[in-house]
């Protein structure tokens, strides 16, 4: 598999993730990601990017509640 932006080599490693939404920062440290190896861009697997999208739903229901509550 090759980098789409620079066509370097990807490696399997684990990479993080940053989020700015709705309020909030969300930073996770270690997802499994495949890592460019050239220019570091990570990819992350289905699986990884289904979960991290259900945690999103949640904290925004979340913050939803606490700003109503506010």
């Amino acid at each position: 598999m090759n980098c789409m932006y620079c066509n370097g080599i990807m490696k399997k490693k684990k990479a993080p993730f940053h989020v700015d939404r709705k309020g909030y920062h969300l930073t996770l440290d270690d997802i499994p990601a495949w890592v460019c190896t050239q220019c570091g861009e990570p990819y992350f697997e289905e699986t990884a990017v289904e979960s991290i999208q259900e945690m999103l739903i949640s904290i925004d229901r979340q913050t939803e509640m606490i700003a109503q509550v506010a």
